[in-house]
């Protein structure tokens, strides 16, 4: 059943991708689009850019705005507390991080495979499970608003996760979501993310400028993560279609993911919610 259910995945996966490549073109697409050669090439924060972009969704959710293209930030909130441990989920008493979880009526059949799926995407591995809301305080509501996106870490009561239908319902753009929601920021966000990458400047369109800053984040103790899923790819955010980020020493080295978290992901999760037994 699972395997049939991947192959479902993949075919869906690949006629969006021949659909967007209809859709958009570098004469007119959105800004940080770049018109892919491969279906490899494409990171599951490529396809939010597309998105969002093209929605030009900067005010959302009431008074919150983006930051970093999909981290949602109420006004006057701090949008890196996570990183104090102070807006994690709460660990049950059987080692488990239980999110309760509320799904839009909107989402189609397919749609909630395909969300549930990311949602399996992240327990793989980790100690976290998603869990229907019954009478829990703390929830996420998954709703099909306007673009891709996530608050940072738990807020406390219902929270917003927007995953907007059709182009946010991918497998690994509801991963990366909810990785926000975890609590977790953007790989190049990293403070010692020069070691490891060259942010092109002048490739990126000047009011994209923000989304590639660096904040004073817990690295774990786990090393530099190209692959991970939410690492921009190449070309976020380009306004000429040339790369904005480039890897140190070797260009060919894969940034991002697009449909799965990497093994560092996983342990990243498991670091923080201190599941360290869960580590492979």
């Amino acid at each position: 059943m699972e395997q049939i259910i991947l192959l479902c995945m993949v075919s869906i996966c690949l006629s969006a991708v021949q659909a967007q490549k209809f859709l958009f073109n570098q004469k007119w697409g959105p800004a940080g689009y770049k018109e892919w050669r491969g279906v490899n090439e494409e990171t599951a924060m490529d396809k939010i850019i597309k998105t969002n972009e093209l929605k030009a969704t900067q005010i959302i959710d009431g008074a919150a705005t983006l930051r970093e293209g999909d981290i949602a930030v109420s006004s006057g909130r701090a949008p890196k507390i996570c990183f104090a441990r102070s807006c994690l989920w709460s660990k049950s008493v059987d080692g488990h991080v239980y999110i309760a979880y509320n799904l839009s009526p909107e989402y189609n059949e397919m749609d909630t495979m395909l969300i549930k799926t990311g949602m399996a995407n992240i327990e793989q591995g980790t100690c976290v499970r998603f869990v229907p809301r019954t009478h829990q305080r703390d929830y996420i509501d998954i709703q099909p608003k306007s673009g891709c996106w996530s608050y940072l870490g738990a807020r406390g009561g219902r929270q917003t996760v927007s995953l907007q239908i059709p182009n946010c319902v991918q497998v690994g753009v509801v991963s990366h979501e909810f990785m926000h929601t975890l609590g977790f920021v953007h790989e190049q966000s990293r403070l010692d993310r020069d070691n490891y990458v060259t942010i092109m400047w002048p490739n990126i369109s000047r009011d994209r400028l923000r989304n590639f800053e660096k904040f004073r984040t817990d690295t774990l103790g786990l090393p530099y993560d190209y692959g991970s899923i939410l690492h921009f790819g190449k070309y976020a955010y380009s306004q000429r279609g040339e790369a904005t980020i480039l890897p140190k020493d070797n260009n060919n080295i894969q940034l991002g993911q697009a449909l799965s978290l990497s093994h560092i992901d996983r342990l990243k999760i498991n670091r923080l919610y201190n599941c360290d037994d869960m580590d492979d």
